[in-house]
């Protein structure tokens, strides 16, 4: 029976290692959405069957930090320095036809961002309602009764809706509910935490090396030739490589509005959108992944959250009653916490960026919505409390031994994690 069970949990960290099985170029070739890397719409989970707990084991507890959904992007310019030089061209009658349908997209989409740069897009609300549905039903022990819910969010617009979303499809699920919300500054020294030593250490890190990469990556002839009549022109008055980069950052959220006639992603073929996206995948890798680049420090901007994390399970542990903590906001602070965890392929560690995106692929770990679930399990007149955790809606493993996985030991879970967390002390509280 030892030996059966040494197998499962052997074949289960094969398989929920993490997501990085499929060959990136391949899934991008397959769905160019998926280049969209952090803009990437969340792709809920059509039907997912989780393992079975050991037997008498129960949820009790669930702890959760939700990225916000779907939104528009954030300031006037990640559209205007796209628009901007086909309009020009447009007045001096040098752009195609295709030029002139991808000015009309963006000016459209410009004109629905007016007044909401930066916020929650109808479909970003969505994503938070079937993320809530799909908990409240895989886990309908802790949202049975009367619980009381706290649930806290960034001070920003886009994540206090999420929040707001979340929370009103579980009270319509159950009215019973007690939920609490908040929204302060009192909370980001955790829920959006910005250490000033790492910021550095990233800011220094990551220029050259990116603007490197990006040269050997880029290739925008193709495109200038299809979206300008004139090579005299463009060799005068365009910069080819900004002008691309520029117009995939449109591109890539366009999925986050409904007006689908407005995506341009057909703009980019398969193999431009692949290698714009692995420039955004060592971008990310540098912002928050475990490398020796960034003497493997990054990660640790989640330090205060997942402490957070472990204190607040330890105070709700000892309850009687079933309870939930849900957390809104930011991919920033969610893709360091995934590396802190090591959840699953999460925490892979490499200094070769040519070879990065074969096991690091990052719209696996954040899109629009993601989320960490940590479940916990309890049994009757049983101290040995379980959790497993779930990465946007999927099990994921630990780096942490266990004879029943993909659950583990709290115990267990929280002595590796504080340990790892005593490496580090914040600059700021």
């Amino acid at each position: 029976m030892k030996l059966i069970k040494l197998l499962f949990c052997g074949l289960f960290v094969l398989l929920h290692s993490g997501y990085a099985q499929q060959d990136p170029r391949t899934e991008i070739q397959q769905d160019k959405k998926l280049s969209g890397a952090n803009f990437l719409a969340y792709p809920a989970p059509e039907q997912t069957t989780y393992s079975s707990a050991p037997k008498g084991y129960k949820p009790f507890y669930i702890s959760t930090y939700v990225r916000h959904g779907s939104r528009f992007h954030i300031n006037k310019h990640d559209y205007t320095y796209a628009l901007t030089p086909l309009e020009k061209a447009d007045s001096a009658k040098v752009l195609s036809s295709v030029g002139k349908d991808v000015l009309r997209k963006i000016a459209r989409v410009l004109q629905l961002s007016d007044g909401r740069l930066g916020e929650l897009t109808p479909l970003g609300a969505r994503q938070h309602r079937g993320i809530a549905e799909r908990m409240y039903h895989n886990f309908p022990e802790i949202f049975a009764k009367s619980i009381a819910i706290d649930a806290r969010s960034t001070d920003v617009v886009r994540c206090i809706l999420s929040m707001t979303s979340e929370c009103l499809q579980l009270q319509a699920l159950n009215p019973k509910l007690r939920i609490s919300n908040d929204a302060s500054r009192h909370d980001m020294y955790y829920m959006n935490y910005d250490d000033r030593y790492l910021g550095g250490l990233r800011y220094r890190e990551k220029q050259e090396l990116i603007k490197a990469f990006k040269q050997r990556h880029i290739h925008p002839e193709r495109l200038m030739k299809v979206l300008f009549t004139d090579s005299t022109y463009v060799k005068a008055n365009i910069r080819p490589h900004d002008l691309m980069q520029h117009l995939f950052f449109v591109a890539m959220n366009m999925q986050s509005v409904d007006e689908k006639e407005l995506e341009f992603y057909d703009l980019f073929t398969s193999e431009e959108c692949y290698e714009l996206w692995s420039c955004w995948n060592v971008l990310w890798y540098l912002e928050a992944g475990n490398t020796p680049l960034t003497e493997g420090m990054m990660p640790y901007k989640a330090t205060n959250l997942l402490r957070n994390i472990l204190d607040t399970a330890d105070s709700c542990i000892v309850k009687k009653e079933p309870s939930a903590t849900l957390r809104f906001g930011h991919e920033s602070c969610l893709l360091p916490l995934a590396v802190l965890m090591e959840l699953g392929d999460c925490g892979y560690v490499t200094e070769d960026m040519e070879t990065l995106a074969e096991h690091w692929q990052c719209y696996q770990y954040f899109p629009m919505a993601s989320n960490i679930q940590l479940i916990f399990y309890r049994k009757s007149a049983n101290k040995d409390i379980l959790v497993r955790v779930l990465l946007n809606e999927k099990e994921i493993s630990l780096p942490i031994k266990t004879n029943c996985a993909p659950f583990y030991h709290w115990h267990d879970v929280s002595e590796y994690y504080r340990k790892k967390l005593s490496r580090y002390t914040p600059t700021d509280k």
